[in-house]
């Protein structure tokens, strides 16, 4: 059998599961989430995730990216670095890295094979809990020295939560998935702060004050020491053109992961990013401080090496520049807003052919507001998902808004209709809403690119 032809009959075989990232919100609420599942079939496998230091990270928003420089951090220190992270753009096995370099479909294949006498004896496995399986499972065959590990859906419940890591990580919490989560900043953060372990270490983004409260009573409770960044921890922004940005990140000799010494000395570091956007400055304070809270070996000059050659796709990557096209991968109101914010700091005066789509459940509403003032066209579209909202849907209430909208499906017709109204207006072409519709435009973006 081919490679192609295998590596399809793999992915048939992990979607056969129930997959909770392709149900409504109505059926997620039902879901049947809980650990043993998960616990059963790592005993199964031999525990792979006990065999190397992990860092652990939840959050509403900012996981990946701050997972990503993490990842990139410890391969710059010279450490073999796995990267686990949900869900994949473009190609399944996006999900499960080594060094940035994804697992190939054979070796894919491989896993699936080794794993399946072993999901057989556990029932009620889901897609996820499989796929993260196989994932912890290859870093411990591939001998990796430190893995950084992204909850899929919360944390207290998630199937990453049977790991045992060096550091658990916050990043910024919003509404998201209030389904599953719950419907206050209270709920969700305990459920984020259910990755919190007694004694280890936790580091977490800036928070608002109801999400703060949460994480502060659930770490003293576990006797885990926590460090906020923008407390314990200062960070400033610097320069920022469209190559990227600098940011400094300052804290007290020995505060992070320690107790408060009287030592008040301060230490600091410069270190540029090619992310843009003021959340992501956050996002690689957040990073900076876990690498240093988690006792792996890392120097300044490391981090700074590793932050500066990060690659994270469709999180305001610019891959046209005149007149610009930029990938997106804001999905809720918090992430809208700073989108906008973004949008003001790197383009002023630019306005937005918007390419939008989004899941049935979020806040169609409330995400085109945040760009109101800088929107000229939503042009609503709809990825290959079963929970994407239809887009006559999203103009009847972009027209409720006061915005201009039209219908544009699929997802490679409303690029084409987007690049053609730019080539006139010299207007931004901006994907945002859903990953799902980024990953599309991303794929036909490059399509149309390879035709030219």
């Amino acid at each position: 059998m081919d490679t192609n032809t295998a590596y399809n009959l793999a992915l048939d075989y992990l979607y056969s599961f129930v997959d909770y990232s392709l149900k409504k919100s109505s059926e997620l609420a039902k879901a049947d989430f809980n650990l043993e599942r998960m616990r059963a079939l790592m005993t199964l496998l031999g525990n792979p995730e006990q065999k190397y230091p992990i860092l652990h990270v939840a959050g509403t928003k900012g996981k990946g990216s701050t997972s990503a420089l993490m990842a990139s951090a410890l391969t710059a220190a010279g450490y073999k670095s796995g990267l686990y992270t949900s869900p994949h753009l473009q190609d399944y096995v996006e999900r499960i890295q080594i060094d940035g370099q994804p697992i190939s479909h054979d070796q894919l294949v491989g896993l699936v094979e080794q794993v399946k006498p072993h999901v057989a004896a556990v029932p009620k496995l889901t897609t996820f809990e499989i796929t993260t399986a196989i994932g912890l499972l290859y870093f411990a065959e591939q001998n990796v020295d430190a893995a950084v590990i992204e909850v899929g859906l919360g944390g207290r419940l998630d199937a990453t939560n049977v790991v045992m890591p060096r550091v658990s990580v916050i990043t910024s919490l919003s509404y998201d998935h209030m389904a599953v989560l719950g419907n206050t900043l209270t709920l969700i953060a305990g459920e984020k702060a259910g990755i919190i372990k007694p004694g280890i270490p936790v580091v977490s983004s800036p928070q608002k004050d109801e999400a703060r409260l949460v994480l502060e009573r659930v770490a003293q409770e576990r006797h885990a020491l926590l460090t906020l960044v923008g407390r314990e921890v200062s960070f400033a922004t610097g320069e920022h053109s469209l190559d990227g940005q600098t940011l400094k990140v300052g804290s007290r000799k020995g505060a992070i992961g320690k107790r408060q010494g009287v030592d008040k000395r301060q230490e600091s570091v410069i270190l540029r990013l090619p992310l843009l956007g003021r959340h992501q400055i956050v996002n690689a304070a957040t990073a900076y401080t876990a690498l240093k809270a988690s006792g792996l070996k890392i120097s300044d000059k490391d981090i700074a090496e590793g932050f500066a050659k990060v690659k994270w796709p469709c999180r305001f990557e610019i891959v046209r520049k005149e007149p610009p096209v930029i990938l997106d991968s804001a999905h809720n109101e918090d992430s809208f807003e700073k989108l906008a914010q973004t949008l003001e700091d790197y383009f002023p005066h630019g306005r937005v052919l918007l390419i939008f789509g989004s899941s049935e459940d979020k806040d169609v509403a409330a995400m085109l507001s945040a760009l109101k003032g800088q929107l000229n066209l939503v042009l609503a579209t709809k990825a290959v998902h079963p929970r994407a909202i239809e887009p006559e849907k999203i103009v009847e209430t972009a027209t409720s808004l006061g915005i201009r909208s039209e219908a544009a499906a699929p997802v490679e017709f409303a690029l084409e209709r987007a690049l053609e109204l730019a080539a006139v207006s010299g207007e931004i072409v901006l994907s945002a809403g859903s990953m799902f519709v980024t990953a599309e435009v991303k794929t036909a973006w490059e399509k149309l690119s390879n035709i030219k």
